[in-house]
């Protein structure tokens, strides 16, 4: 076999391995320490420590992870999998053993808790369900919340197969608060922060041909614009709110950064609204 199939079948294999891999694990599956060496030096692979290498294009804290023997958990675990996070900026890691933990970098966050579902020696993200167990014991509620929602709502968890598990007091609480219908992490926000009004929110309520974010009470809808609220669908969401309000529907539309940086301002338009009682029919 000449050196361009050798290194071909290698990569296909390193990518089989989810870009990631042991050497003793390709060793096994018949390539030669020769040939990774020489990928090595090619550039088509790189290294992380003695034991592991991987695709170039990898994750950089998936390379440290395996450097340094841990597992990604908690909310940097939740951002590698691409859930709606509330950014923090230390990285979060389970460790296996004090000299995993000697090696951190100042500002890392080391947890040791017990694993829900068991951690396979070779995988340097943590399964779903210890990550949202995790989050539940580090992160302020509403954080956590979002992570578990935006997990729930991309199906990355089965809520029932997760409540026949072993769960610590205060992911079993999130458990039964989280829903699977939040589109995004500003939902969970604005739902969970004016859940203290004691009016009925309703979230991702279809509304003649055309999904709402949220319907509080029976008549006042809110809709909360993201970055692709632009061009066609701007247009047609303009379109959308002239025919609600001609329905008797009153519609406030905010945007993410009212939410995220001005949420007092935000709170107060609802609040005024309701105690106009715009959310009663008519």
């Amino acid at each position: 076999m000449d050196a361009a199939l050798r290194l071909k079948n290698l990569l296909a294999d390193v990518i089989a391995h989810g870009s990631l891999v042991r050497r003793t694990a390709l060793c096994d599956r018949g390539h030669s320490p020769r040939t990774i060496a020489a990928a090595v030096a090619a550039g088509a692979l790189v290294t992380a420590g003695r034991l592991w290498v991987a695709r170039p294009e990898v994750d950089p804290l998936l390379l440290n992870a395996a450097r340094l023997g841990v597992v990604l958990t908690c909310i940097s675990a939740a951002r590698h999998l691409g859930l709606w996070t509330i950014d923090v900026p230390a990285v979060h890691v389970s460790v296996r053993n004090s000299t995993s933990r000697r090696n951190l970098q100042p500002g890392t966050v080391a947890h040791w808790d017990r694993a829900v579902v068991p951690r396979h020696p070779d995988h340097h993200v943590d399964p779903i369900e210890n990550v949202l167990a995790i989050t539940a014991g580090c992160l302020p509620h509403e954080h956590a919340l979002v992570v578990w929602e935006s997990a729930m709502n991309k199906g990355l968890v089965d809520p029932t197969a997760f409540g026949r598990m072993e769960l610590p007091a205060r992911a079993r609480a999130l458990l039964s608060e989280a829903s699977r219908f939040a589109d995004s992490g500003l939902e969970t926000i604005f739902r969970t922060r004016l859940r203290w009004l004691r009016v009925r929110i309703l979230c991702q309520i279809w509304l003649y041909g055309h999904r709402v974010d949220f319907l509080i009470g029976d008549r006042l809808v809110v809709q909360i614009d993201g970055g692709h609220h632009v061009d066609g669908q701007r247009t047609s969401d303009i379109r959308h709110d002239a025919e609600l309000m001609l329905r008797g529907y009153h519609v406030i539309r905010v945007g993410y950064h009212q939410v995220m940086d001005d949420w007092p301002a935000v709170q107060d338009l609802i609040v005024r609204a309701i105690a106009q009682g715009l959310h009663r029919a008519a």
